[in-house]
C-alpha cells in the first residue's frame, strides 16, 4: 500500500521521522509506504486541493491531508477541526479514498502533552497553557505558546518548528498525545486502519 500525505513542509520535517518509528512495530509486516508531500507551508484549497489529490492517486492507494485549523489568516479559514475537515472534503468531492485531518488549532498542540520535555528543552519553569491541548484556540494557538516558553526560558532561543518540535517528540510514544488529543489520534487511526493495523 502506498499513501500520500499532503503537510506543511516544516511540519513533515518535524513528524516524519517520529511518526515512521512510531508506527513500524504496529503494522510488522503490513508497513505501507508514506509518502510525506511538503505544501510550502499551507496544504492547498478548493479547486487546487482536488486537483492535487485526483494527481496523487494515480500512484497512491489513498490521500490524507493534514493541515493546521489555524493557518494564520484573517478572518480565518477554519473555524475548528471539524470545519476544515468538512471543507476539505467539500472541495476534494465524492473520493473515499480522500481522508482529510487538521491539527486543532496547529501542530504544536499535539506537543504540548510532553510538556516536561519541553520545559526541559527550553529551560523554563512556565506552566502548561491548558489541560487540554486542543481547546488552545487562534487567540494564542499553541505555536505560540511555544515560542513564548523558549523565549523566556534560559535559553532565551526562539522556538523552530524543524529543530524544536522534532526534538521534543524524540524518544516519545506519540501514544501518550493521541490520547489527550482526539484529532491526532484521528489521524494515527487512518493510517493503521488503511494499513490494516490495530487503531491506537
Amino acid at each position: 500500500m502506498r499513501i500520500a500525505i499532503l503537510v506543511e513542509g516544516a511540519t513533515e520535517r518535524a513528524f516524519r521521522t517520529i511518526l515512521l518509528e512510531w508506527l513500524a512495530p504496529r503494522l510488522v509486516g503490513r508497513m505501507p509506504r508514506l509518502d510525506f508531500m511538503p505544501e510550502d507551508g499551507r496544504i492547498p484549497k478548493g479547486e487546487k486541493l482536488r486537483r492535487r489529490v485526483e494527481l496523487l492517486l494515480r500512484d497512491h492507494d489513498a490521500v490524507i491531508a493534514l493541515t493546521d485549523v489555524y493557518t494564520g489568516t484573517s478572518p480565518p479559514d477554519f473555524a475548528t477541526a471539524a470545519d476544515a475537515k468538512a471543507k476539505m472534503k467539500t472541495w476534494v468531492g465524492v473520493e473515499p479514498r480522500f481522508h482529510p485531518h487538521a491539527a486543532q488549532h496547529d501542530f504544536e498542540a499535539w506537543l504540548l502533552p510532553y510538556w516536561p520535555r519541553i520545559q526541559s528543552i527550553a529551560g523554563s519553569r512556565r506552566p502548561p497553557p491548558s489541560a487540554n491541548p486542543e481547546t488552545v484556540n487562534h487567540d494564542t494557538p499553541p505555536a505560540r505558546h511555544l515560542g513564548e516558553v523558549f523565549r523566556t526560558g534560559t535559553g532565551k532561543r526562539r522556538y523552530l518548528k524543524t529543530r524544536d518540535a522534532a526534538a521534543i517528540l524524540r524518544g516519545q510514544d506519540l501514544a501518550v498525545a493521541a490520547e489527550r488529543c482526539p484529532e491526532l489520534k484521528a489521524f494515527l487511526d487512518t493510517i493503521l486502519g488503511l494499513a490494516g493495523g490495530e487503531r491506537a
